[in-house]
């Protein structure tokens, strides 16, 4: 792998650390039945962001961590390729695959720069993966590259509310806004050495139009009212994501 930026190089090791708690979960994630999106497992049947029908459709899963959402897909007749920066959390993918007889491409790689051909993908999906953890003006071309015209980018994100919200990495989010709207793109938490990318909504249309999408829909998760909470202390809680939303799911279509 080439030299890469530092943010990538510092992610990765804060990913290494964490991995042992990824891996834990990672059997109960690969044999869910239903696809589920963010902290609160919204069903995709509820939010309709994929394709009606993934048969057949070759899909870059980008920040693939442990591929559970490739695993889903594949089972779906996709064609999956899970692309990730750190190797333990590869390692993890690969000791799924064996486990559930589930085979597609793990490749490592930082989602800024993916060693795979242009127009190779008619769908790139990223939940917290590359959404949250690269550049989005690296990743963000980088997928409209990968894919075909007519291609499909879905990606979740932390909801910017929540995000303004946050004091920082250890509280919820509130109802102040202790962190300014403008200028949003690289987030450094005190209490961690990784680094997460945010920005506005106007800056996210420009971002997508500007590399060759046509923005379709902005999903904004509302939390069930009842059901498994999550674990992240970080993040908002049930009460406050019933109110305002606390994850977006972006969709837009390769021109």
């Amino acid at each position: 792998m080439s030299e890469l930026p530092e943010h990538v190089r510092r992610n990765r090791d804060e990913w290494t650390s964490w991995a042992p708690e990824y891996a834990a979960e990672a059997s109960a994630a690969w044999a869910a039945e239903e696809i589920t999106w963010g902290i609160w497992g919204v069903p995709e049947s509820e939010v309709g962001v994929l394709p009606e029908s993934v048969e057949g459709l070759d899909v870059v899963e980008l920040g693939c961590g442990t591929a559970y959402i490739s695993a889903w897909l594949a089972r779906r007749g996709a064609r999956p390729v899970g692309v990730d920066v750190t190797p333990a959390q590869l390692e993890t993918a690969h000791e799924m695959q064996a486990r559930f007889g589930l085979e597609f491409p793990l490749l490592e790689a930082g989602a800024e720069t993916i060693p795979l051909p242009d127009a190779s993908f008619d769908l790139a999906v990223s939940e917290y993966g590359a959404s949250i953890w690269a550049d989005p003006y690296a990743w963000v071309p980088e997928a409209a590259r990968l894919l075909r015209p007519g291609g499909e980018l879905v990606f979740l994100v932390n909801g910017t509310l929540a995000i303004l919200t946050a004091p920082d990495e250890e509280k919820p989010s509130g109802r102040e806004l202790p962190r300014p709207y403008f200028g949003l793109h690289q987030l450094q938490w005190a209490n961690t050495d990784s680094v997460e990318f945010h920005l506005g909504y106007g800056d996210w249309i420009r971002l997508l139009r500007g590399s060759g999408f046509d923005v379709l829909d902005l999903v904004e998760l509302r939390a069930p009212e009842s059901g498994r909470d999550h674990r992240y202390p970080g993040l908002p809680d049930r009460a406050w994501a019933r109110q305002w939303p606390s994850e977006d799911i972006w969709r837009a279509r390769k021109r």
